[in-house]
């Protein structure tokens, strides 16, 4: 009975619709797949009615709906609609397109910062600094270029069809003999000829004799450059005149304007070298550009710094046993700093800056200025501005005691080991006894090197200078107080054989002159000035900028990207 009576109420719920309610209800549920299927009947309570569909809440476009299905392909407007679609789909695909290569290169640039005026911009990488490296960003993204692939094809003449051969003194210290030989190279390469192994100047200052020879590996420098120039030992044996080479006019180039372009030496003095075979160039100190030179030229200088001057190997294993004793003072292996203390009594006095000290000493200073330099020195009564002025603008170098406030405020503690390359400081141990204060490790080579071993490299006052300049360059951190070519060497020679890795910082003296000058800042406002002055004068990448030499940034010229 109870199955008979389901059965009745059944059949009179499915009488009580019409057919074409029915037809509408099915109608209305295979309009789209994504609206469910009604459950109910239609009861005045509205329990049990479901809720509107998405579409119907939130009106869509056309071209949206078509691609849902919700528009009915059969009305009018359909195919304006996914024409609209397929339009924008395009539009989106082509902008895809276009600008995923600019967006996989930004990507993957590599670290490199950029000049805002005199300030430098670097990229911020989510990365901690440290006391003794750069960011690991700045060391990954440039690699050193400029050594001779197997591969390269050598564009040298035969010796037959050289322009002539010629000749060349390197003036001054060992650092500026350095570039002098560089662009020696350079030029020989830029007129085709012959360089005859040049002679370093017995200078009235350094008063040093060494030879090439005595502080350079011969061998490899010319078999290094045997694919790129021509090199001889000596003057050719079927030139009689050898004497005539720097005392006759007719055998001698002068008057070549400091920072020459190629093209001056290819109009000027390629007719004479070929005129006369055999030519010296006098003076060649800082006698070829940058900016005014091929790019091939000035790699090919890189080639030379970088490759081919190698010292002699005894004064390569002094300064190997020098640096090993640094790091091994403490008994346990750690990392050192070298400060080069550019603060000799001639450095003080051709700075013409104004420094601590009593009367007597600036009495002697006035003295001592007004003989070596007479022009300059005048009455002395215009030096007081005019040193107020060069301290403000940086120009001055840094007293020892400076420099070591700096460091303090940087981070460095006292147990930090530090190599002193200097040569005699002005003023003595007076001088040098605040930063001795602030870092009692302060050690020069005398102190770690043996009497006897020190004996044999006095011999040559260049060869104790590379001494110095190979223990600055093995140090996990370079210092340096003031210019010059030593600093400007070191700091490239880093970049390029460290790839940014090594730090080498560049104080911003002008900014330490305002600091200095205010008795009232506190500490705490002194250190965060100076951490965030220096964040980026740490040696990091940057490009060559124009006038700038490539002897301190060799980046846009001698190195690639990792």
């Amino acid at each position: 009975m109870a199955e008979l009576r389901h059965a009745t109420v059944a059949a009179a719920a499915r009488a009580s619709s019409s057919p074409a309610k029915r037809d509408a209800e099915a109608a209305t549920s295979a309009s789209s797949p994504f609206l469910p299927s009604p459950r109910g009947g239609g009861g005045g309570d509205g329990a049990l009615r479901s809720a509107p569909p998405l579409h119907q809440r939130c009106p869509l476009p056309a071209p949206v709906r078509a691609l849902l299905a919700l528009e009915d392909p059969r009305s009018p407007s359909a195919p304006a609609s996914y024409r609209i679609l397929l339009s924008l789909l395009t539009c989106l695909a082509l902008a895809a397109l276009v600008s995923a290569p600019s967006l996989w290169s930004r990507l993957n640039a590599p670290y490199l910062c950029r000049k805002d005026g005199i300030r430098l911009r670097c990229p911020g990488v989510n990365e901690r600094g440290s006391l003794w490296e750069n960011l690991h960003a700045a060391a990954t993204s440039w690699k050193p270029c400029a050594e001779r692939r197997s591969d390269e094809i050598s564009d040298l003449v035969s010796e037959n069809e050289t322009s002539g051969y010629i000749f060349i003194h390197a003036e001054g210290g060992l650092n500026q003999q350095r570039i002098a030989i560089c662009n020696a190279v350079a030029i020989a390469k830029i007129m085709n000829a012959t360089l005859i192994l040049p002679v370093l100047k017995q200078d009235q200052i350094w008063k040093d004799q060494t030879k090439f020879e005595d502080i350079f590996d011969v061998d490899h420098f010319i078999n290094y450059l045997k694919y790129d120039v021509r090199i001889v030992r000596d003057i050719p044996d079927w030139f009689t005149e050898k004497d005539e080479l720097f005392t006759s006019i007719k055998r001698t180039v002068k008057n070549i304007p400091k920072y020459a372009s190629a093209q001056f030496y290819v109009d000027n003095v390629l007719p004479r070298i070929r005129e006369k075979k055999i030519m010296s160039i006098k003076p060649f100190v800082d006698r070829l550009g940058y900016d005014n030179v091929p790019m091939k030229i000035n790699r090919l200088r890189c080639r030379v710094n970088y490759h081919a001057l190698k010292f002699l190997p005894g004064i390569e294993e002094m300064a190997d046993k020098l640096a090993t004793r640094m790091r091994n003072r403490t008994g346990n292996v750690n990392p050192y700093m070298a400060l080069h203390l550019r603060f000799e009594k001639g450095m003080v006095g051709l700075s013409f800056c104004d420094f601590v000290g009593t009367r007597d000493e600036k009495a002697m200073m006035a003295e001592y200025r007004q003989k070596q330099w007479p022009r300059r020195f005048k009455n002395g009564s215009h030096l007081w501005p005019l040193a107020l002025k060069k301290r403000k603008e940086g120009r001055c170098p840094l007293e020892p005691g400076e420099i070591g406030f700096i460091l303090r405020a940087m981070g460095y503690t006292k147990e930090t080991q530090i190599y002193v390359a200097s040569g005699q400081v002005y003023g003595g141990s007076n001088r040098m006894a605040p930063l001795r204060n602030l870092f009692p490790n302060l050690v020069t080579k005398e102190d770690l090197a043996s009497k006897d071993e020190i004996e044999h490299f006095k011999k040559h006052v260049t060869s104790l200078a590379a001494l110095d300049f190979l223990v600055c360059l093995k140090s996990d951190v370079f210092v340096m107080t003031h210019g010059g070519n030593f600093a400007k060497l070191i700091i490239g020679f880093r970049r390029y054989m460290g790839r940014h890795r090594l730090k080498s910082i560049k104080p911003d003296k002008g900014l330490m002159s305002k600091f200095f000058g205010d008795p009232y800042m506190p500490w705490a406002t002194f250190v965060e000035d100076v951490m965030i002055t220096h964040q980026t004068r740490t040696g990091l990448p940057e490009a060559t900028f124009p006038h700038y030499d490539l002897w301190e940034n060799p980046l846009s010229h001698c190195m690639c990207r990792a």
